[in-house]
């Protein structure tokens, strides 16, 4: 070995010592120089939508280590990664593994989402990260900051970011055949779960096979009840974000894209059946965030309903601009001075220019974006060619877009009008809003440090 090869390996040997667990991603990425080389994966969460981000995960790389607070759905895990490591603690899982582990999944309940892929991007690791990215806006601010600071590769588990449709789509609506848009409208049929309950009042023991501190994380302590886990934590104030942070982060998704939906002038409840007992999110909403001019494009209101069928039907103002259309369950209805464009699909995967008769011979703009070769497969690219870019849904974007469907969650829980200083991260006309727009957390799984 000559003098000049030996002072770089020692130089790099030295900065590797700074970090425990050794090197994080962005320091081993420069000994990677064969595009080939397997990316070692941990899978935080390995149930529900876990399961299949864990196999992609294992599909496109090392299964290095599994973790989920449920031990039958860790083991059911484990018969198809038998040589990766259980966990049913994250934070154990990434001090004793941080050196043999290049990116995280995480799909865990929304509240521990920033806990677990903060700690894991604090130590190098690229993220890949479940939809809505995070359970606060001053969560997805820091998983937006974080991964520019280290250069990391990521991506947010909006899917439909890849469709061929979508891609198009964004192509359609930013081509101006629309004209001026002034509004867009967005329902869904969630929440499918129970929500608009009262806290439980019974404290049955924890099962053997959940592991409910771990469970818990971030948020305060309670009893367990089956209410709580393993699915119907979406509709709790503490564990998730409702209906419209499930599905906001893909039916708006295609607007966001289009039309730069980000950081919002304010946001209003304008119907609810209410928030329960601080516990439990409606069982019906109508929010509207209005959008100030941004760049070339003028100011625009984005209308959001959820409830499904419990929605009134007299309060689906949607109906009066679908040119005779009959709605999906959910859909996307871009409004302009010259047209309409209509998603029937949740991920914006498919479009209908209205009314039909007008835009019969649309011949479809240049496309500016790259065909996707897959959701997963683009953020595994992403890694392996160093350019956190080529996902197109990485946190640079994805927090931006989890940030404006928050602020509808944050005026649901503040039961007000909410006019918002994007640069201060704050409710203008109500600093109580600040403790909806952070995290009070559980000791050990705070994201500050």
């Amino acid at each position: 070995m000559d003098r000049r090869h030996f002072m770089k390996q020692s130089a790099l040997a030295g900065v590797g010592s700074m970090w425990m667990g050794g090197p994080p991603a962005f320091i081993r990425s420069l000994k990677q120089n064969s595009p080939n080389e397997r990316v070692r994966f941990a899978s935080i969460g390995v149930g529900g939508k876990g399961d299949s981000d864990t196999h992609d995960a294992g599909h496109h790389g090392e299964m290095v280590a599994l973790c989920d607070i449920n031990s039958n759905t860790l083991d059911k895990m484990a018969k198809d990664f038998p040589r990766a490591k259980k966990y049913f603690d994250y934070r154990k899982m990434l001090e004793d593994l941080g050196e043999k582990i290049d990116a995280v999944t995480v799909s865990t309940p929304d509240h521990s989402h920033a806990p677990a892929s903060v700690m894991a991007m604090r130590m190098g690791k690229h993220c890949f990260c479940q939809k809505p990215l995070t359970w606060s806006i001053e969560e997805a601010r820091l998983m937006r900051k974080l991964a520019a600071e280290k250069g990391l590769c990521t991506q947010m588990g909006n899917q439909g970011t890849a469709e061929d449709g979508f891609r198009q789509g964004v192509e359609v609506i930013r081509s101006d055949a629309l004209g001026t848009i002034k509004e867009i409208h967005v329902w869904t049929n969630r929440p499918i779960w129970p929500q608009g309950m009262h806290r439980p009042k019974e404290t049955p023991g924890i099962p053997n096979n959940v592991r409910w501190s771990e469970f818990l994380g971030p948020a305060h302590d309670r009893p367990y009840h089956p209410d709580y886990q393993p699915f119907n934590w979406r509709g709790w104030l503490d564990f998730g974000t409702g209906a419209l942070g499930d599905m906001a982060c893909h039916t708006i998704n295609i607007a966001c894209m289009s039309l730069e939906l980000f950081d919002p002038e304010s946001v209003e409840v304008l119907d609810t059946s209410g928030i329960v007992d601080h516990e439990s999110y409606p069982t019906w909403s109508i929010i509207r965030t209005r959008f100030g001019a941004r760049g070339s494009r003028g100011p625009l209101s984005m209308t959001w309903y959820d409830g499904g069928e419990k929605l009134p039907e007299a309060k689906r103002a949607y109906l009066a601009h679908l040119h005779g259309e009959k709605p999906p369950a959910s859909g996307l209805l871009i409004v302009g001075d010259q047209g309409s464009f209509f998603s029937h699909n949740d991920y914006g995967a498919e479009h209908l220019l209205l009314p039909r008769d007008k835009f019969k011979d649309f011949k479809e703009p240049e496309r500016k974006l790259p065909k996707s070769p897959g959701h997963f497969t683009e953020f595994v690219q992403a890694i392996k060619s160093h350019d956190p870019k080529k996902a197109l849904s990485n946190f640079d974007y994805a927090a931006r877009l989890t940030e404006t469907v928050l602020l509808g969650v944050v005026a649901l829980k503040a039961g007000t009008a909410i006019e918002w200083d994007a640069a201060g991260m704050k409710a203008k006309n109500l600093p109580a809003a600040d403790h909806f727009i952070r995290r009070d957390y559980r000791k050990g799984y705070s994201i500050h440090v």
